[in-house]
């Protein structure tokens, strides 16, 4: 009888961690889906941006020897210029919807409006206000939470952004480092 209790109390321990292991994936995804959105949101408004045009930055203080310390920088890569599109880029998760992974149960996020007019493939995506919403919101979360890492990747960093900052900078896609990445 008392085997039989013990091992009652496992199989229901087992299965509570198990369940309670798939209810913190769909955040995950979630979490991961909006980090890799805003990465792309980021680097094609950059790509709006004439590379050619220069910002100055720097103190504008006259030092001892009548020079300034003035420095010209890629308006693109400017801090004031991502800060400002930082601002209203999590509008536009309203642009995405969700995608079911069949083969693995993992719900990955993809653009269901186009940029330039052109119709595209929707037979996959799941099109819900409370998906977007819920995108939006992650995307605001990661954007607050790691204000000072997203300026200074996209800043410096021109090669594979979204995996080193959503997988390895923030943690936020640490499973994604094992699957296969598509293009959103």
């Amino acid at each position: 009888m008392r085997k039989a209790v013990l091992l009652l109390t496992w199989s229901v321990v087992v299965c509570l961690l198990l369940s309670s292991s798939r209810a913190a994936r769909p955040g995950q995804d979630m979490r991961c889906g909006a980090c890799r959105a805003l990465v792309d949101e980021m680097e094609w408004a950059m790509s709006q941006i004439d590379p050619k045009k220069m910002i100055q930055t720097g103190p504008y203080r006259i030092n001892p020897d009548g020079s300034q310390s003035i420095r010209e920088v890629p308006l693109v890569r400017s801090e004031g210029n991502l800060l400002e599109m930082m601002e209203s880029i999590c509008e536009r998760m309203e642009d995405y919807g969700e995608r079911t992974d069949l083969s693995t149960s993992r719900k990955t996020y993809m653009r269901v409006k186009s940029r330039n007019g052109e119709s595209m493939d929707l037979s996959e995506a799941t099109l819900d206000s409370r998906v977007t919403s819920s995108l939006k919101f992650a995307c605001e979360t990661i954007v607050e939470q790691n204000e000072d890492e997203i300026i200074e990747f996209f800043a410096h960093e021109t090669d594979n952004v979204k995996d080193r900052l959503c997988s390895m900078r923030t943690d936020l896609c640490d499973h994604a480092l094992n699957t296969p990445h598509d293009e959103l």
